[in-house]
């Protein structure tokens, strides 16, 4: 007895989610306004620091330091300016003591001094019109945040006979945290309207394109909320909060695009809406699981860092990713049961098609797949130019200078910057941000002087000041001659360790932290390198069977971030275009920036490659023909990975349009990875070396193929193993007449128009 065009049942996933829609969508909508409410005040919980290595010689010193000399590491600094009279002039020394004594008895605040009082060098400017007032505020972030919010007000601006501005590093941080949080509500408000308009462009339907952004912006609120609940038990780096939005919005309309695109071909076909969101989920779901895992996998590898501003975006990035898949997966199936044909609804597209001719139908699909012969066709040509070209734009990373966030992340204008620029222009040293040597064990006033001496002989430093003994505790203060973090300074915190003395010692200070900081991130930097190759290349065989795929994907993932880092030096570090972006070029890069957008764009890498890597696999099961397959994968999918790499990067944008440099650097440098991974890499690159390697592509070992049949994934129905010419490959099922083949032709979004196609639509075979 035969069944004929029978539709399948829908799975146990399709009956969980769409059983009861209305109820679905409501526990969702009642969760989302829970975690409006639980992550409200997030921003003000997240700190601003966390470039340093916790576990360091210069954390545990700057520590003990704040502990038992809370004097030596001034982090408020009152830059007086006498205008044309000296600073030395009595009327302007009066003044200044006065706000000194002032301040020394404000609450929190501790360890004040001034030039007035030590008539020290390093607190002078050189041409003797400014001065500087040093203190150390207590507490953490946010107490510090609060005090300098009371006090400042009371110290900026004119006093008598001099001016005052307020820096120093909790300045600088405070400062750049409040910059954050105006610049995100910023970038939410031009990406917001940008990104809807562009998926009604790619959508044509207003009612389609509003899910994408409803995902996106649950995913947000989910994530806001559990940052917040992280804030409880860990530090969390405000910066995090932009990657939050960034992948919130822009792998959410990635999911959702995929999953609302598929639902829209298989209603083309004559599905009804129940079973078309079973074959999506089967299909497209599938796909979005996968992608979220790879992306996820990404991210996760900055846990193995030290550093807090890495690992929170970790935290950030893996639950933003997560949670947008699972809206894509949980909610928006059931939104689209509930709305069925009318997700077609409102295309607003027609108003612009008023007076001239609509596009022919297919002729997106058949540009890309005229685009896919000519690549396969001249492919040797294709692979080494793109190859050739990536690599040029890489190589100004070759010159890569490191160093460590400081007030010139900031806007030329902010005060804390400008308060800072004038010490590193006026100032002899470096005032607040020389070497602290910390002396512990007992020792005599002789032994002390002898390492001073021997301390002072080394040629990278400009003065040496203390010790000031406390205890069997003492500290030096080293001014190194040039900048506070150049090459010198980095030279000199080695030559200071390695300096003999009779006690233990340990430098801290800016450029020990960044030193420390270097040796953490080099010396775990290959772990997290195979972390995400191993767990990449696993994944990705999983998806395809194949042991050549995996790795084409890890080399041109990785391949396809050259320009960005290329990108970063040319104008970041060289500082070309500072004038047209609006940055302050520090003639550095940040050291944790290149490892968090590695891990970042590396992962929407995958995340593409995924999309594209899953539609060939599909076609190439169904056939076992290798050019046909690749081919028909960039035709259905090249579209859509175009258009949410353009949404994506969109988004990057306007996080790049932030006033704080690395903020700026993270969004620029993403969007243009984007775009070169999508516009190059899939469109070209991987077309051309998938052609070059023909259908060994799909090769596995025995071993490794019976293990993918058992355990292995991909998009499609449910699949039987065939073998053939010493190939692996597999053959969907016969296919019900609800769920058969797609047709070609695809409307500008890429979804199908019933009846068209350039091939037959294959008719369904018989099932007994």
């Amino acid at each position: 007895m035969t069944e004929v065009n029978k539709p399948p049942r829908p799975g146990g996933w399709t009956r969980f989610v769409t059983a009861r829609p209305r109820l679905s969508l409501l526990v969702a909508l009642v969760i989302t306004a829970l975690a409006v409410l639980a992550g409200s005040g997030v921003a003000d919980r997240l700190g601003s620091g966390g470039w340093e290595d916790p576990a360091a010689q210069s954390t545990y010193a700057t520590k003990a330091l704040e502990r038992e000399f809370p004097d030596s590491q001034p982090n408020l600094l009152l830059l007086v300016d006498a205008g044309r009279s000296s600073v030395d002039d009595p009327a302007v020394a009066a003044q200044a003591r006065r706000l000194t004594a002032r301040l020394a008895g404000e609450k929190g605040v501790i360890g004040v001094g001034s030039y007035w009082q030590s008539k020290s060098p390093a607190l002078r400017a050189k041409d003797g019109h400014e001065a500087l007032i040093a203190a150390h505020i207590t507490g953490d972030e946010k107490a510090m945040g609060d005090t300098l919010d009371r006090i400042a007000p009371h110290y900026r601006g004119s006093h008598g006979a001099v001016q005052v501005k307020v820096g120093g590093l909790v300045a600088v941080r405070h400062e750049m945290q409040t910059i954050i949080k105006e610049d995100l509500t910023r970038a939410e408000m031009i990406a917001l309207p940008v990104t809807l308009v562009l998926l009604v462009m790619v959508f044509g339907s207003a009612i389609a394109a509003l899910l994408p952004l409803g995902i996106g912006i649950v995913a947000i609120l989910g994530t806001n909320a559990v940052l917040r609940g992280l804030t409880e038990f860990t530090d969390v780096s405000v910066f995090a909060m932009n990657l939050t939005t960034a992948l919130g919005l822009g792998l959410a309309i990635d999911y959702a695009l995929f999953i609302v695109r598929r639902f829209r071909e298989e209603l083309s076909t004559g599905a009804d809406p129940l079973t078309a969101v079973g074959t999506t989920l089967r299909t497209a779901g599938r796909t979005v699981l996968f992608s979220s895992l790879t992306v996820a996998v990404s991210l996760a590898a900055m846990l193995l860092f030290p550093q807090y501003f890495l690992r929170s975006f970790a935290y950030a990035g893996i639950a933003v990713v997560l949670l947008a898949a699972a809206a894509a997966l949980i909610l928006l199936p059931a939104a689209l049961v509930l709305l069925g044909h009318r997700v077609n609804s409102l295309d607003l597209r027609r108003l612009f098609r008023r007076g001239r001719a609509p596009k022919a139908s297919g002729e997106e699909g058949t540009a890309w797949a005229r685009m896919a012969t000519l690549v396969m066709r001249r492919a040797p040509l294709f692979a080494v130019a793109t190859t050739t070209v990536l690599i040029v734009l890489g190589l100004p990373f070759l010159g890569v200078k490191f160093g460590t966030a400081d007030d010139r992340q900031l806007p030329s204008t902010a005060e804390s910057h400008v308060v800072q620029q004038h010490i590193r222009d006026g100032f002899p040293g470096s005032p607040g941000g020389g070497l602290e040597v910390l002396a512990e064990g007992s020792s005599t006033p002789a032994q002390y002087t002898a390492y001073k001496d021997r301390i002072a002989d080394l040629p990278g430093v400009l003065r040496v000041d203390g010790p000031l003994v406390k205890g069997q505790s003492a500290y030096f203060t080293v001014l190194p001659k040039g900048e506070a973090v150049d090459d010198a300074a980095q030279r000199l915190v080695g030559e200071l360790r390695a300096t003999h003395a009779p006690f233990d010692t340990k430098v801290t200070g800016t450029a020990a932290v960044l030193v420390d900081s270097k040796h953490a991130i080099a010396e775990r930097l290959p772990w997290a390198a195979a972390f995400i190759a191993i767990v990449t290349l696993l994944l990705v065989f999983l998806l395809t069977g194949s042991v050549l795929i995996p790795i084409q994907a890890v080399v041109l993932n990785a391949l396809s971030l050259t320009a960005m880092f290329g990108a970063v030096v040319w104008v970041f570090q060289d500082g070309h275009l500072s004038g047209l972006l609006g940055f302050t070029s520090p003639g550095s890069i940040e050291t944790t920036l290149p490892v968090l957008m590695f891990c970042v764009a590396f992962g929407l890498s995958m995340d593409y490659g995924v999309f594209l890597l899953s539609r060939i696999k599909e076609e190439y099961d169904r056939t076992g023909d290798h050019n046909e397959a690749v081919r028909h994968g960039l035709q259905r999918t090249g579209g859509l990975i175009t258009a949410a790499a353009v949404i994506l990067a969109v988004v990057m944008v306007a996080i790049g349009t932030s006033r704080v440099t690395n903020t700026k650097m993270l969004g620029l440098g993403i969007a243009l990875a984007v775009l070169m991974d999508a516009m190059i890499v899939r469109s070209l690159l991987v077309p051309a070396v998938m052609r070059l390697t023909g259908r060994a592509t799909w090769w596995a070992p025995g071993p490794l193929r019976r293990f993918h049949e058992r355990f292995g994934l991909s998009e499609g129905e449910d699949e039987r193993p065939v073998r053939g010419a010493g190939l692996h490959r597999t053959a969907a099922p016969p296919r019900s007449a609800t769920s058969h083949d797609v047709p070609a032709h695809t409307n500008g979004d890429g979804s199908a128009d019933a009846g068209s196609g350039d091939r037959a639509v294959r008719e369904p075979a018989r099932r007994t």
